[in-house]
């Protein structure tokens, strides 16, 4: 059996939950299979100035277009054609971004396709025109072509049945990898204050990020708020709107992995606006990091949390909630279900499963 990933930007894992998924996948593979080169992960080369060639035992190739953007369709699809044709006969495909080569792929492939849909993509805000219609074409050929298709969540798969029949394998994400306690020192850009709630996402609005800012305007406990706000006009306009609030600290992202646990180790509340996509990596994290869970009120949430999270509907019920602290506690539910659910060994285990 030789893998290949297709779709992430690549290993060493940057800040994002597939490529979090590929070298955790990676990692179980040098653990638990006694052969080198078993999987090969493709990476993007703008992402990576010193490209390594292997990584902890898997094969590294590089391609010249990113991972993200109009471009990740040609990346997904040239990677995926390189792979089929130079040995792999197993195509980890995570996203559908470049599913209209996988009937190209059957015909002239003996590889067998694997892919992870991740969320109802084409739904996503950002997404207009001509872009949704290929997005939701491109959904629709991966579950038709793919040998398997694997859900992140109970709410996709329902999805994926109601609209298209197709029956998929739910696997989650592990999030006990936040759990390891970095050494290097821990650098925060400013000041925060001892307690108070965290949100961190990428600044979209299908996150939420206005409700959750409006609703900590007259909390009575400050927030911090970590995204990529200067990635677009609606993140900057929220910036210019509500950084000046003295209770509201926005914070631009944190890659510094001893500072990125300080921050969220010393949050008394975790507040969670996706309402788009699956199970979102940032929150299975936060579950095994013991701090108290209030979510959008959504499936996806609520399947991730089984029902056991704080849910807010809109800045008003948010508002009520947070300022109940700490009378609403679910942390150690959400350790339970997070030990129970969303352990790197076992997510490996099941992907390495369907992949034999």
């Amino acid at each position: 059996m030789k893998i290949a990933i297709i779709g992430t930007v690549g290993v060493p894992g940057r800040y994002g939950g597939f490529e979090t998924l590929a070298e955790n996948l990676v990692l179980y593979a040098q653990k638990n299979i006694q052969s080198d080169k078993v999987v090969t992960v493709y990476c993007s080369a703008k992402a990576y100035p010193k490209q390594l060639t292997e990584y902890h035992g898997a094969e590294l190739r590089y391609s010249r277009f990113n991972a993200n953007g109009v471009q990740s369709i040609i990346y997904d699809i040239s990677t995926a054609i390189n792979a089929a044709f130079t040995g792999h006969d197993r195509l980890l495909v995570l996203g559908v971004s470049g599913a209209i080569i996988f009937p190209v792929l059957r015909l002239f492939s003996r590889a067998k396709i694997i892919v992870n849909v991740d969320g109802i993509e084409w739904r996503r805000d950002k997404w207009k025109g001509i872009a949704r219609h290929f997005l939701r074409l491109s959904e629709a050929i991966a579950v038709r072509f793919a040998h398997k298709v694997i859900s992140d969540n109970q709410g996709i798969a329902d999805y994926l049945a109601k609209t298209y029949n197709v029956k998929s394998d739910v696997i989650a994400y592990g999030g006990d990898h936040a759990l390891q306690k970095q050494q290097v020192p821990a650098t925060i850009s400013q000041a925060l204050p001892q307690h108070y709630a965290l949100a961190l996402c990428r600044i979209e609005p299908e996150n939420n990020v206005e409700m959750i800012l409006e609703a900590f305007e007259d909390a009575e406990i400050p927030l911090v708020f970590v995204g990529n706000w200067e990635n677009s006009i609606y993140g900057r306009n929220l910036k210019a709107r509500f950084s000046a609030h003295p209770r509201l600290h926005l914070l631009d992202p944190v890659y510094e992995p001893g500072a990125l646990f300080q921050i969220r180790c010393n949050a008394s509340a975790y507040i969670h606006g996706h309402s788009a996509g699956g199970t979102n990596p940032a929150l299975v994290e936060m579950m095994h990091l013991e701090q108290p869970i209030f979510a959008f009120d959504c499936n996806f949430n609520k399947y991730t949390t089984e029902n056991r999270a704080a849910y807010f509907a809109d800045a008003q019920s948010l508002r009520q909630q947070i300022n109940q602290l700490p009378a609403i506690d679910n942390k150690d539910e959400m350790k339970e279900i997070a030990e129970r659910l969303y352990m790197w060994d076992k997510i490996g285990g099941r992907y390495f499963s369907i992949l034999r």
